[in-house]
């Protein structure tokens, strides 16, 4: 076997692929710890974000709570006025009351006949 000074060119190439493959190894780390950063961040701006629209909607949720509190009972007062003038209006007019009441049943009764 022949020795010589400069070197082989299949130990240049096996050199030059220990580099591609080190430099790769080092790509592929620095890869994995700038993914694991970004899932850290993302993770809390999305629990920050979840917050701020949890906060929105129980904000909204007892707005409209309130709001439909308020209809409700406006209802039940214009329900009390109601039944309030309609029973005036039968204790005023007790024989349009029973015509009323007839002149119905019949035509349901009509109806119910088809």
């Amino acid at each position: 076997m022949a020795y010589s000074l400069f070197p082989s060119s299949r130990s240049r190439r096996n050199g030059a692929l220990q580099n591609l493959e080190a430099s790769i190894e080092d790509q592929i780390e620095t890869l994995r710890e700038e993914i694991a950063e970004l899932t850290h961040v993302l993770g809390k701006t999305s629990r920050r974000q979840g917050e701020k629209l949890r906060s929105q909607a129980s904000a909204s949720y007892e707005d409209i709570l309130g709001r439909s509190e308020d209809l409700l009972n406006e209802l039940q007062q214009r329900y009390l006025r109601s039944a309030g003038e309609m029973r005036k209006t039968v204790r005023r007019h007790p024989l349009a009351t029973i015509g009323a009441a007839a002149a119905f049943g019949v035509l349901v009764a009509m109806l119910a006949r088809r």
